[in-house]
């Protein structure tokens, strides 16, 4: 059960009586700031500084006026272009009803405290999801029923990664041979440094790899998707047969479609469990997770790959908001509706026939 779920059901129990303490865990904040943080950065960008983003966002506003971001130059920074950065800011405050004016007309330690109470959010959302991850991923590492050999420990990370077999395999750069002993040796060593933007093996469908056509299967793995239901519509949700009481994270916030920042932050979640590091942070060299991000989120948003990437977020919505009007479902063959449909479309041809 993720935390904004927890909080939500232990507010109603406390507010039933006053007597009654409630679970000994980790209080979170209401703030509406703090919480639409929390959600921003699992669906839209995760791994920003929100005061910066908050603070130069305006000032660009101030020097754009009516022009359209195309307009401003294509500088890069350390974290990406400026107009990345602008877009992540306008997706902001388009999502928050008021934040803009509260923006323009507060004082620059608003403006801050705003960017600190989202930046809270977001950070603690990606902190319950790593240590949720941790555990939970080793139950998708083997099929149903199988045991992993040689046994991970749920709590401490240092035999994963490529200390294991299994996580090993997974976490292999696609185009290279986990089964080749040089291979395997010199990434367990790191005589062989992997960069966040060489994806590993487990984003692609089967988790095989075809050099001939890097789209095939990508992002499209089981782990994936376990990983997403986990985080957003709730643990149990993973299963065949979901047993949610509560609602999850997707359902809270009115969730109905597959983001892109959503697919890229648990791409890099589940990268991160299945790696040996205890710590997740963004500078931090061995796992190259900000890296890894930034490339997913680069491929998604490349307009020259807008097929593929339509496809694969309709793919997505599907599986994971089957019921959703953003799946795009095609009708069921034979069905009441799909014979209304044709006999209307044979109407409206027969009345373009006569009209000619």
């Amino acid at each position: 059960m993720s935390s904004d779920e927890n909080s939500a059901g232990s507010s109603q129990k406390r507010s039933g009586s006053a007597l009654w303490m409630g679970p000994r865990k980790k209080a979170i904040s209401s703030n509406p700031l703090v919480l639409h943080g929390r959600h921003f950065g699992r669906t839209v960008f995760a791994l920003c500084n929100y005061p910066s983003l908050l603070t130069a966002g305006i000032l660009r506003l101030e020097e754009l006026q009516d022009s359209p971001i195309e307009d401003y130059p294509a500088e890069e920074t350390s974290n990406g272009s400026v107009r990345r950065e602008h877009r992540v800011f306008m997706e902001l405050i388009d999502s928050y009803p008021s934040l803009l004016d509260r923006l323009m007309n507060g004082e620059e330690e608003d403006v801050i405290h705003v960017g600190e109470l989202l930046g809270k959010g977001a950070s603690g959302a990606r902190g319950d999801d790593t240590k949720t991850l941790k555990s939970a991923i080793l139950e998708w590492l083997v099929p149903r029923g199988q045991a992993v050999i040689p046994p991970l420990s749920r709590n401490i990370k240092f035999d994963r990664g490529f200390n294991h077999e299994v996580t090993g395999a997974l976490l292999c750069p696609a185009g290279l041979d986990w089964s080749n002993p040089e291979i395997k040796q010199n990434l367990k060593s790191g005589e062989t440094a992997v960069r966040g933007d060489q994806w590993p093996v487990f984003l692609y469908a089967g988790y095989e790899y075809d050099p001939e056509d890097p789209w095939k299967g990508l992002l499209k793995s089981e782990i994936l998707i376990f990983g997403f239901k986990h985080v957003f519509t709730s643990p149990s949700s993973v299963d065949k047969e979901p047993r949610a009481t509560r609602s999850g994270n997707a359902y809270l916030h009115g969730m109905k479609s597959v983001t892109k920042g959503s697919l890229a932050y648990i791409a890099t979640q589940v990268r991160f469990s299945l790696s040996s590091s205890s710590v997740f942070s963004r500078t931090d060299t061995v796992t190259d997770s900000e890296n890894f991000y930034h490339s997913i989120l680069d491929l998604l948003e490349d307009p020259d790959e807008c097929e593929e990437v339509v496809e694969l977020m309709t793919w997505w919505t599907r599986r994971i908001f089957p019921n959703s009007s953003h799946s795009q479902r095609s009708i069921s063959t034979n069905s009441a509706l799909s014979k209304i449909r044709a006999k209307r479309a044979a109407l409206q041809g027969q009345a373009s026939a006569d009209s000619t």
